[in-house]
């Protein structure tokens, strides 16, 4: 994996999807349910609860997905982007191509799933 053409190339998809979940993010913040929400309604209360909380899960996610973006970034700069953290092996550029982050080969995740 130590082509420069591929690395420029995903260093470019790394930056630009961290770029896409920053701007995503838009400077929400994510208040608690009793952040005035709740009306009189049992159902409207429920629904205003229920969309606090896919609004926080959907922010750890995007936080969590920036961070392997950033690990990623830092693996392109020591020069171990592209080997698998669990095996040493190389990562496929079929895997890299659709999750550019990534830091295990398929199989170690196969693996890890069972």
């Amino acid at each position: 994996m130590n082509n420069p053409t591929y690395l420029d190339q995903y260093r470019q998809l790394l930056l630009s999807k961290h770029q896409e979940l920053l701007a995503a993010n838009g400077g929400r913040l994510i208040v608690g349910a009793a952040g005035g929400l709740a009306g009189p309604d049992f159902m409207d209360q429920a629904f205003a609860e229920s969309e606090v909380m896919v609004d926080a899960s959907v922010s750890q996610a995007r936080s969590r997905l920036r961070r392997s973006i950033e690990l990623a970034l830092v693996r392109l700069r020591k020069g171990n982007y592209g080997v698998c953290a669990a095996c040493g092996k190389p990562i496929s550029r079929a895997r890299l191509e659709a999750l550019p982050w990534a830091d295990c080969c398929r199989a170690c995740v196969n693996q890890e799933e069972d």
